[in-house]
């Protein structure tokens, strides 16, 4: 097989959907936390594929479960089960709240489940007014159109004609507002345990706790997208551990493959019954060769090192961006929890966010923004301090080249 063309950023335009915009960088090789363009230029990674590469790239254990898998078995249908899907159900059952696990391809997929399960279950157990679905402004769960019209944010639901029905917004962190809604009518209230795409948000304990107490109140299930907060991410292995709060069902994604696409969702016996043979499915949803990688991810990740070794290198950011902003002043705060961490634009660098990851970029470091006014950081769990100090010597370059301009 020869290729008679070029593989540039022009060939993107010619044979790609407009949706996206991407760089011009185009990445060809990684290791963990460094990545290599086309000219062999350097960069290192605080982007993590979003929240992905939860081990960087080409971690060892995830490219020898992929080489060993794939000399076995890729796909069977689900007419079938398989060996890496039980194990790794089985290892997510036994380090959670969950006992039952449906497998997806995706967080928009657990998502959909989630969504669907909840209803169901509403309907099962109290009949058909039971159908109202609660969600939070700049929430984000996904773009399927269920998924894109529960999220908080319109402009994404918008312009697909009519949107799925009884789906209601409140404001993340305003108890009392949920309090006016919620009602028997409710059948859940569907939240991020620390809003992502929204800014990087961290729910108030009062917050938090008052939404279980309310959905307990109200016979309404508490689902937990933990699409991006999961497999570590926040120094737990889960979000939900820090907040002293259990949620009915629990979405699943982004880092659980550590970069290979797989989603999950988790929930109780009793809840999990309502989706019973013929209600849901998912060709690929539980695939040998994604479970396979999938529980390795799982396995390195979940590990006392690991996620203490989160706590320290946040710690480690903070004081790096505390640092640049004393010379710079253009973050308002750092926020955010583990290796999720939002730097929030001063008034003056207002709607800049995007400035600053090009400026990154051309100084060889990948960052993320979380909206307009936020530049994000969701490196690999496991990146070496060295290269957190060589990266925000960098990302300081890319500070000084904004504030020049």
């Amino acid at each position: 097989m020869s290729n008679h063309f070029p593989v540039n950023r022009e060939l993107f335009d010619d044979v790609m959907v407009p949706n996206y915009s991407p760089s011009a960088v185009i990445p060809v090789r990684g290791q963990g936390s460094r990545v290599w363009d086309q000219q062999e230029r350097e960069f290192i990674d605080f982007a993590g594929g979003i929240a992905v590469n939860c081990l960087g790239h080409c971690h060892p254990a995830l490219v020898s479960a992929l080489k060993e898998q794939g000399e076995k078995i890729w796909h069977l249908s689900n007419v079938m089960t398989n060996e890496p899907a039980l194990r790794l159900a089985k290892k997510l059952v036994d380090n959670t709240f969950a006992e039952k696990v449906y497998f997806a391809n995706s967080g928009a997929e657990s998502n959909e489940a989630a969504l669907k399960l909840a209803r169901r279950w509403a309907l099962d157990n109290f009949g058909e007014d039971k159908s109202q679905i609660i969600s939070f402004k700049q929430g984000f769960h996904g773009r399927t159109f269920f998924t894109v019209t529960v999220g908080g944010q319109a402009a994404y639901s918008d312009g697909f004609g009519p949107k799925p029905g009884d789906i209601v917004h409140v404001e993340y962190n305003n108890l009392a507002q949920l309090k006016e809604i919620i009602s028997d009518k409710t059948c859940a209230v569907m939240m991020e345990p620390l809003q992502g795409e929204g800014g990087i948000v961290s729910p108030t304990e009062e917050f938090v706790k008052g939404v279980r107490e309310l959905c307990d109140q109200h016979n309404a299930l508490l689902i937990f997208d933990e699409v991006q907060t999961g497999v570590g991410r926040l120094g737990t292995l889960y979000a939900y551990e820090g907040l002293g709060v259990t949620p009915d069902i629990l979405t699943t994604a982004k880092a659980l493959g550590g970069g290979f696409p797989i989603g999950a969702m988790l929930t109780t016996t009793d809840i999990a019954k309502h989706l019973k043979i013929g209600t849901h499915g998912s060709t690929y949803g539980g695939n040998p060769l994604a479970c396979a990688v999938a529980e390795a991810a799982f396995d390195t990740v979940n590990d006392p090192a690991v996620l203490n070794g989160v706590k320290e290198k946040e710690a480690l950011y903070k004081a790096g961006l505390a640092k640049i902003n004393e010379k710079y002043n253009v973050f308002k705060e750092v926020r955010g929890k583990g290796l999720l961490i939002g730097a929030v634009l001063t008034e003056e660098y207002q709607g800049k966010a995007k400035d600053f990851l090009t400026a990154a970029m051309a100084e060889g470091v990948m960052t993320l923004v979380a909206g307009a006014n936020v530049v994000r950081f969701a490196p690999s769990l496991v990146i070496p301090n060295e290269d957190i100090e060589e990266g925000l010597a960098r990302f300081e370059r890319a500070v000084a080249t904004v504030t020049n301009a």
